[in-house]
């Protein structure tokens, strides 16, 4: 096992940049997740550390070796793809055995490390079959298996969920928790599905546009999110963002909506009287009330069962409501909704940072 660091990291293709200065410090034997949308540069980033893109310029160290003209090989990683990347031709175990057959290790060792591998992932009754003939969730079982097997200092893993069905996904986030807290070996996961990261990270590192917002354990970036992105990124349903301006009058803090309902915040927060700002507040910090607080008309609703979405509009704008008891609202129908401003947010509308206490 060992810790990655990754500093000043920049890469660029041809005169376009895609990462700006990246610095991650990774600990030995954490689960780190990057996360963000389509084209942030999180799998590029992946990528790099694992030796199959350059680094434009700036530091990735693994344990105390500096590898950025290291190849792949010489790494000591081991990378868990999208499309599983298996040889069809190759049984089950054949996959799995490659990379130690490749560098001629004894056959007794080969037999050792792959029944290890195929008893953790409960594959030793698939060993003969071929890729074909397994189910996805098989095949990707296989994948970690044959990353297992090489015992590297950081598995790396390249969105290896986003080919398998809503179910089966979840189960299979199951599995590579308990993988890691079993191996304890150094993890970096690349998603763009952020219940995968608030799910299976120590640490979640937020980027956009090929920088990072925000680093910090699922919890951290949930309660204090950093900027207005980082809080509509992480959370489903997404939190709630409705414009308005702060109110100042000594230590009392207010902030007014465009409806010109006044809210009262629990602590002063870093802004001036009249600036302009976002109120956010969370789909399951909202309470309904029968009057007060903030009017919304239903457009939709989705019960689950357990919990009653509700889909509102406040002043043109689009706002949520989780209940967990259950209710039927008829659409169009205004009903008031108390936010918990113990747990609200404000952001300043010019650069998105929440105005912190």
């Amino acid at each position: 096992m060992a810790s990655v660091s990754i500093r000043t990291v920049k890469k660029n293709f041809g005169e376009v940049p895609i990462l700006h200065g990246v610095d991650i410090e990774i600990k030995d034997g954490s689960f780190t997740v990057l996360v963000g949308p389509s084209g942030c540069g999180k799998s590029t980033l992946l990528r790099m550390i694992a030796g199959l893109e350059e680094v434009s310029d700036g530091e990735i160290h693994i344990g105390d070796h500096k590898v950025n003209d290291l190849p792949p090989k010489a790494r000591d990683i081991a990378m868990v793809f999208q499309n599983y990347a298996l040889y069809p031709h190759m049984t089950v175990g054949e996959n799995m055995a490659f990379s130690l057959t490749l560098a001629k290790r004894p056959q007794a060792e080969i037999d050792q490390k792959v029944s290890r591998a195929a008893d953790i992932l409960a594959l030793g009754s698939l060993l003969d079959r071929y890729p074909r003939q397994l189910s996805g969730g098989q095949r990707q079982r296989v994948a970690m298996g044959r990353a297992i097997v090489r015992d590297p200092q950081v598995f790396l893993f390249d969105e290896p969920l986003s080919n398998l069905d809503a179910k089966l996904r979840v189960a299979m986030r199951s599995e590579i928790k308990e993988l890691h807290q079993r191996l304890q070996t150094t993890s970096i996961y690349v998603t763009h599905d952020q219940i995968e990261a608030m799910t299976m990270g120590d640490q979640i590192v937020v980027m956009r546009d090929g920088r990072i917002e925000q680093t910090g354990s699922p919890l951290e970036l949930y309660d204090m999110p950093a900027n207005q992105f980082v809080a509509g990124f992480i959370g489903s349903p997404a939190m709630n963002f409705l414009p308005g301006k702060l109110l100042v009058n000594g230590n009392e803090h207010q902030v007014e909506l465009q409806d010109g309902l006044k809210l009262d915040l629990p602590a002063p927060v870093n802004g001036q009287h009249g600036q302009p700002v976002v109120f956010g507040t969370r789909p399951e910090h909202l309470s309904l009330v029968d009057s007060g607080g903030i009017t919304a008309q239903v457009a939709v609703m989705e019960p689950t069962g357990m919990d009653t979405f509700v889909a509102c509009r406040h002043e043109g704008v689009e706002f949520s409501a989780v209940f967990r008891e259950r209710h039927e609202f008829q659409l169009g129908r205004t009903i008031n909704l108390k936010p918990d401003m113990t747990r609200a947010h404000v952001f300043d509308a010019a650069s998105g940072k929440r105005l912190a206490a």
